[in-house]
């Protein structure tokens, strides 16, 4: 890759290249289970810190991921599911996309286990041969390097248990939290 081009795609949203990239808007949709025209999470919920929220992608489970505080892509990403818990999950976008591309199925907390981890993956490669493939196509068009799976995992866990003490997502309706996704 030229300088010219790695300038480019620095400077360029990485919301902005999924939409532009069709390798990587595939593999995002599914196995990654990530659409951009799903950030409405449904109903009123807030940060107990009073931090500001901003839906911005879901799942078809209806799930949400949101961006916390003031900034941009950088900002940390909450992630909610449709059954009333939430973790913080990233701090920022290039690692959510990274969780997402190296780990898809990381919604299943027997994720955390070595021998459940390498059944999800093999279920994964069985059903589609080419998904090792499809994800460094995706890893290339946004110029992200891809961690290990043991890696991307203990950051998840890392940034769940330990940052996201500060991300407690509230409810609004009835001011009550969810319960956390990922628990320490």
């Amino acid at each position: 890759m030229s300088f010219r081009v790695a300038r480019v795609r620095r400077v360029q949203s990485l919301i902005t290249a999924i939409s532009e990239h069709a390798d990587a808007a595939s593999y995002l949709a599914w196995p990654g289970d990530f659409d951009l025209g799903r950030g409405d999470h449904g109903e009123a919920v807030h940060l107990a810190s009073g931090a500001a929220l901003d839906g911005f992608a879901g799942d078809g489970a209806g799930g949400t991921y949101f961006f916390c505080g003031d900034g941009a892509e950088e900002r940390p990403v909450l992630y909610a599911d449709s059954e009333g818990c939430a973790s913080l999950i990233a701090i920022g976008l290039p690692e959510l996309l990274r969780l997402l591309l190296v780990a898809p199925w990381w919604r299943d907390r027997r994720a955390f286990i070595a021998e459940k981890r390498g059944e999800l993956a093999a279920q994964y490669m069985e059903d589609m041969p080419d998904v090792a493939v499809r994800r460094d196509r995706a890893a290339a068009a946004l110029g992200l390097d891809l961690p290990t799976e043991t890696d991307v995992l203990a950051r998840l866990r890392e940034v769940a248990t330990e940052a996201g003490k500060d991300f407690i997502l509230i409810f609004t309706p009835e001011d009550e939290p969810y319960d956390p996704l990922i628990k320490g």
